[in-house]
């Protein structure tokens, strides 16, 4: 159908249809599902991390093995489409500076980035025309991101996404407020960015868009969200149950069959807790149980495979590869909506129709 609402603008870069698909690793959001999102007038995003994990390279250089594989899913991904594509890099992973340089290499379109205060992006990216585009949980993460990048580097964020607590994966809340609900709603943080985001933008003479992410199920939750004053959404979960998404079949059957009962928070060696599926491993780790790791390298600052419970990036690769024994699978709070696999021009095709009706009646 066609598209009525408006484009999201971000410096230069024109995205038709307001919505970036979010970043999900490890291996879920790579080029296949990225190009057809941007083939459909929205951002397709790659997740960068793990990307070498499984060959034998990864053993013995897991740099070096990330990076290309890394490399290969972009370049496919513009070989498939030439709509706007960029990557998602995870400030806690300890080849974080490589896989950015990587990227700008590349040309990606943008760079979200977020687990971590990306402080440094903007020194990794500089006389890049990418888009940099950090991730928050707060008003007060926006406002000390803003003040560095300006401070260090004589530059603000392209853009910046503001993610509430509903969100799958990776979370920037308190894992107690998470689990009691009660952390800040996504409409409330979005209401706190925008307002410091727009005494940046008039000081500086700068637009900055807010991008809203964080629980964003449908067209009817995306025009609420619009209508506060966001540019744009992120949306990551409703991607996974399409026919591009290149998981295991093992993988999309548990999100749709999910309850809102299998929907839990758990603590993950990243040192942010995480929302996810209940599995028979998500099980083990709620236990208390360790599970053996066998790692030659650390690929995030956080994680020490001596002491940590479990290897989060083996627990995510299972996942996508079908062993959801041994699998832990990140989902946002709504997944238990999911019923059916689509194409992702239907999906985007009646988010967008639902979005432009529900403006329409308010």
């Amino acid at each position: 159908m066609p598209n009525k609402l408006k484009p999201l603008i971000i410096g230069d870069l024109e995205i038709k249809v307001p919505i970036i698909q979010g970043g999900m690793g490890v291996m879920v959001s790579k080029a296949s599902l990225a190009s057809a999102v941007a083939d459909c007038g929205g951002a397709g995003t790659i997740a960068s991390v793990g990307l070498g994990y499984g060959t034998e390279e990864n053993e013995t250089n897991f740099v070096k093995a990330s990076r290309e594989g890394f490399r290969r899913e972009m370049r496919q991904a513009r070989e498939l489409s030439r709509g706007v594509i960029g990557v998602n890099i995870l400030v806690a992973l300890n080849n974080y500076e490589d896989l950015v340089r990587t990227a700008i290499e590349e040309n990606t379109d943008f760079i979200v980035s977020g687990a971590g205060l990306p402080l440094r992006l903007p020194e990794f990216a500089e006389g890049s025309s990418t888009k940099l585009i950090p991730i928050v949980s707060s008003a007060r993460a926006a406002d000390i991101i803003i003040k560095a990048w300006k401070r260090r580097y004589n530059r603000l964020p392209d853009a910046i996404i503001a993610e509430g607590p509903m969100a799958g994966g990776h979370l920037g809340f308190n894992p107690k407020d998470l689990k009691s609900g009660n952390a800040e709603t996504l409409e409330n943080l979005l209401v706190d960015v925008l307002r410091v985001v727009e005494e940046y933008g008039k000081r500086f003479g700068l637009y900055i868009p807010v991008i809203a992410a964080g629980g964003i199920f449908d067209g009817k939750d995306m025009a609420k969200i619009l209508n506060l004053g966001a540019k744009g959404v992120q949306m990551a979960t409703r991607f996974v149950a399409t026919f591009e998404c290149s998981v295991a079949d093992e993988f999309k059957e548990l999100y749709i069959t999910a309850g809102k009962d299998d929907i839990v928070i758990i603590d993950s060696p990243v040192g942010m807790p995480g929302r996810a599926i209940m599995t028979k491993f998500v099980e083990r780790v709620m236990r208390g149980e360790k599970i053996p790791i066998k790692c030659s390298y650390q690929c995030l600052k956080t994680c020490h495979p001596k002491t940590a419970p479990y290897c989060i990036l083996r627990a995510l690769f299972n996942a996508v590869s079908g062993d959801m024994d041994n699998a832990v699978v990140f989902a946002g709070s709504k997944v238990s909506k999911v019923k059916k696999i689509v194409s992702v021009k239907e999906l985007i095709d009646g988010i967008v129709g639902e979005a432009v009706d529900s403006r329409k009646s308010v």
